[in-house]
């Protein structure tokens, strides 16, 4: 399994946007939805319109972990997941012209049927190399997601708690920081008089 970077620089984060804007606005939506949710991309290929349209939350059963932090009434787990703003304007455009029942990142093959995970790969791996990206994913959103919510926040708590993550040793292994340390101690060795 290849290892997946994170994209850190803003200007990148937006060439990417714009690149993927230029194909198409699901292509863009995609990008966006993932940076501002940081949801597996398992969970966001699940969600359909009637979820998202005209909220600012919405409540999903991660796919992978079956973690979540609040019971519905019907007592299933499920995981309240904030649209901020940004994303909500992007969702009320794209999804005007859908029906409730839509999957939001509707395959063009067949009837009403998400894209693929290979799919959202390509799509992905069409914009980074465009944009001169390497060691990029479907992980990569996610993992930008927490980055940037790292870098505002500097609390590796609360992004353990969103990730579901057991240990901050591992959600900081995860959005790259414990990396950044590992390489700062080794240049640091360049100063020394040895």
């Amino acid at each position: 399994m290849n290892f997946v970077q994170l994209i850190r620089d803003l200007e990148k984060i937006s060439e990417v946007r714009e690149f993927l804007a230029s194909k198409n606005k699901r292509d863009e939506l995609l990008f966006c939805f993932g940076i501002y949710t940081g949801l597996r991309i398992s969970d966001i290929l699940t969600i359909r319109v009637k979820d998202v349209y005209g909220k600012d939350h919405f409540y999903i059963v991660e796919q992978k972990t079956k973690k979540a932090k609040q019971r519905s009434k019907k007592y299933t787990v499920r995981k309240r997941v904030p649209i901020v703003k940004k994303l909500q304007r992007l969702l009320n455009d794209f999804c005007a012209t859908l029906q409730p029942n839509d999957f939001l990142f509707k395959s063009r093959q067949g009837k009403n049927k998400p894209i693929t995970r290979v799919r959202a790969y390509d799509i992905l791996r069409e914009a980074a190399h465009h944009c001169e990206l390497k060691e990029i994913g479907i992980h990569t959103l996610r993992k930008t997601f927490g980055f940037l919510v790292y870098q505002n926040e500097k609390d590796v708590a609360l992004l353990q708690d969103i990730f579901n993550h057991s240990a901050p040793y591992i959600t900081l292994k995860y959005i790259g920081v414990n990396q950044d340390a590992i390489e700062d101690a080794y240049n640091a060795l360049n100063n020394l008089r040895i």
